[in-house]
């Protein structure tokens, strides 16, 4: 039982639905919902009756309303003793990004929202594309940057840039010609991302275009993170596929070289929110940034210009 669920649901109950809490809380429908159920969930009981009209609080809901009053009015009271300001005051955003974000100048978002907001506060939570859109479908985000493709069933998904994906190896004989598929198979082929496998969206693209081509791909070695599997191609172990930005800002060898595929191969970045939810106005300022920083990527990754460059150098 955390702070958050009680406010969450001494809210509710105040205002009579999940939509008016959001509204008042600065976040979304479905964070408010979330956070009731897992409320409810160890308590063991129900809290409201969902009825077409909105919120009405059970037996159980209405004893309980009076301890979550008690709790989160002493809470207050506690941060107003130290002089904390409140959340609301504080500003804090959350965005979800997918986890290459470093070599696409997510700094330079970060640096935006605080050159606009010198108050706010931005956490941007790193992880694997497929849980970044799950977070966000969820509700447990309200936004998120990912690679596509992602499950859309609940989500709107505004494209934003694109990266080409390279093959790499030390082979010289590798990279010679534009990359196959069946070249690629048929060497030693090394996978991060193996957490995720092929929900990864790069794996998973990775995946369709051999199964169309007929080709099977059996990985000889498996990692968490690009940064190892090129470390391990450095060692001629193997060869691996990795977007031109992520390759352009790895310490790699002189030895380790890259070319494209005979049929283009990219990674598609976007911007996923959940469909038919307001976004909070923290999450809304943060996102009516990301426009110009994608803009701005884009024109990077069409330069070929590393990430963290400052703007006007070559």
């Amino acid at each position: 039982m955390t702070l958050q669920q009680l406010t969450y649901f001494r809210v509710a109950a105040e205002l009579g639905s999940f939509n008016a809490a959001a509204r008042a809380l600065l976040c979304s429908q479905p964070a408010v919902s979330d956070q009731v159920r897992r409320l409810e969930g160890e308590l063991g009981v129900s809290l409201f009756a969902r009825t077409g009209r909105g919120l009405t609080l059970t037996a159980a809901g209405r004893t309980f309303l009076g301890h979550a009053e008690r709790v989160t009015d002493a809470a207050a009271d506690a941060e107003r003793a130290v002089g904390r300001r409140s959340e609301q005051s504080r500003r804090l955003v959350t965005l979800g990004t997918f986890r290459n974000a470093p070599y696409y100048d997510i700094a330079e978002l970060a640096a935006r929202f605080c050159e606009r907001h010198p108050d706010g506060r931005l956490t941007m939570r790193g992880q694997n594309s497929f849980d970044v859109a799950r977070a966000v479908a969820e509700g447990t985000l309200e936004a998120g940057l990912v690679v596509l493709p992602v499950d859309d069933s609940l989500l709107d998904v505004r494209a934003l840039f694109r990266d080409e994906v390279l093959y790499v190896s030390a082979d010289p004989e590798q990279t010679r010609h534009p990359a196959t598929l069946a070249r690629v198979a048929a060497a030693p082929l090394i996978l991060y991302d193996v957490s995720y496998g092929f929900d990864d969206p790069t794996r998973r693209q990775f995946a369709a275009r051999a199964q169309e081509s007929g080709v099977a791909i059996e990985p000889r070695l498996e990692v968490e993170h690009a940064e190892t599997a090129l470390q391990m191609v450095a060692r001629g172990l193997g060869g691996t596929i990795v977007a031109r930005a992520v390759l352009a800002g790895s310490p790699v060898p002189d030895t380790v070289s890259a070319v494209g595929f005979a049929e283009p191969f990219y990674d598609f970045f976007a911007l996923v929110t959940r469909r038919g939810t307001r976004l909070s106005q923290g999450v809304a300022e943060v996102v009516a940034l990301i426009d110009d920083w994608a803009r701005a990527t884009a024109t990077r990754l069409q330069r070929g210009v590393p990430a963290g460059t400052p703007a006007g150098e070559p």
